[in-house]
């Protein structure tokens, strides 16, 4: 048996966009085409050399598109919307098919492409789990052994003999989940649906999909949210305009794709009326800098970071609190700080003007990486008046300062300068 569970050849898919919506057609309207169907052929062939523009209303959502994926493989599917990512797995799943190239898929698939996918809203449950599972190939007796855990997982037991029409959202995807999760495919396709679940639901699809890469079945997971990405994939396909970007370890593509989608820099500022804001206070401009005010966007790892704010107050006795939210590269809150116990404006009213504030970040907090900071302007402790997200961001490197002979990365999202004492013990039993 190959090694390989997915191959995808110069893989292509075209759409045709501002053309006639499709529609039933008449009995005449069928004979008309048979008999003209030829004429018209020309005359549009004449058309088009005529009009070259014609030819633009193809649109091409996958183009050109290879890549192999092994047996057991994780496999994150990651772009910005409209990247072809969702087209990908319908391909695979087999539900639409290819303009150009071949997708060979070696294994039984499962697929949670949308909430529901497959279910009739008219059968219970029960059926449809039966239903799914006949559709993925299961032999009855294969159900049976799964259905159980199935309902467990889903959550749904009281209401496992009810039409599915009647299930909220919720129910309906985490019946589906179970579905696809438990019925034992050789690859499961799952397409950003994880994000419709509670948080705890999400969590526990998180722990299912572990178990099943453990198991050494194949998943291609599609999905925005790139601390899930990093977490189970061991790599990831990067997707742009319908072509391959890249493809390779988990961490790389995801950080490269950040950075490709980063518009943040070490300094932005705002005109009044087009910063961020209402009618009670605008952020005006924030950048990060040295302890010396010189702007930069890369620090060593012992330097200290100072961010500064600036921002207009528009009416008078607002009280109002500056905080920033430091991001990692995978948009991971690393830790925020407010100006709430400053002991000069901490607690104080603003009156109408402008106002810059500042925090100084000590060095050795840090890990060497990429960050972003998201300013917010807070009034009264919980009211947001002002959000700039994402504005500036800052590198930070690592000097060799506290690395000794070690060349390795560094673990962890902080890396602080501790305090460090050893002793020796006079072990019992232990020789010189």
């Amino acid at each position: 048996m190959t090694e390989l569970a997915v191959r995808v050849q110069n893989l292509g898919k075209k759409y045709r966009i501002g053309g006639k919506p499709a529609s039933y057609r008449t009995l005449r309207e069928t004979l008309t085409q048979k008999m003209l169907g030829p004429v018209r052929a020309v005359r549009s062939r004449l058309a088009r050399r005529a009009n070259p523009a014609i030819e633009q209303e193809a649109f091409w959502a996958l183009r050109d598109v290879s890549f192999e994926v092994k047996r057991g493989e994780v496999v994150g599917v990651i772009g910005r919307n409209g990247a072809g990512k969702s087209t990908l797995l319908k391909i695979l799943s087999r539900i639409t098919e290819p303009s150009a190239g071949a997708a060979d898929v070696y294994g039984r698939v499962g697929s949670l492409l949308e909430v529901g996918t497959g279910f009739h809203p008219e059968l219970s449950g029960r059926e449809n789990v039966y239903l799914n599972g006949a559709i993925l190939g299961m032999k009855r007796a294969e159900i049976q052994r799964n259905f159980a855990a199935i309902v467990e997982f889903a959550e749904v037991e009281r209401f496992i003999d009810t039409p599915v029409k009647h299930y909220s959202s919720g129910m309906y995807l985490r019946l589906a989940f179970a579905v696809a999760a438990h019925l034992e495919p050789e690859i499961i396709l799952v397409d950003e649906v994880l994000a419709v679940g509670d948080a705890s639901f999400q969590k526990k699809c998180i722990r299912k999909m572990n178990s099943v890469a453990n198991e050494g079945r194949t998943v291609l997971f599609v999905s925005h949210d790139m601390t899930n990405v990093s977490v189970l994939c061991g790599s990831v396909l990067l997707l742009d305009q319908g072509r391959v970007k890249m493809m390779g370890p988990a961490d790389d593509v995801i950080a490269s794709y950040i950075q490709q989608g980063a518009s943040a820099c070490s300094g932005v500022s705002w005109d009044l009326l087009a910063a961020p804001g209402d009618d009670l206070v605008r952020i005006t401009a924030l950048r990060v800098c040295k302890e010396d005010q010189t702007e930069t966007d890369s620090f060593a790892l012992p330097e200290p970071v100072k961010i500064v704010v600036e921002f207009a107050v528009l009416d008078d006795d607002a009280r109002l609190n500056p905080v920033f939210i430091v991001k990692n590269a995978f948009g991971t809150a690393v830790f925020s700080t407010a100006n709430y116990e400053e002991r000069a404006w901490g607690k104080r009213a603003f009156a109408r003007g402008g106002y810059v504030a500042a925090c100084t970040l000590p060095g050795h907090i840090l890990n060497d990486g990429e960050y972003s900071v998201d300013a917010l302007v807070v009034h009264d402790m919980r009211r947001v008046r002002a959000a700039a997200e994402k504005a500036i961001s800052f590198k930070v490197h690592d000097d060799g300062s506290t690395r000794g002979d070690y060349v390795g990365p560094w673990a962890g999202i902080v890396r602080p300068r501790c305090s460090w004492q050893t002793e020796a013990l006079e072990c019992v039993g232990v020789q010189g």
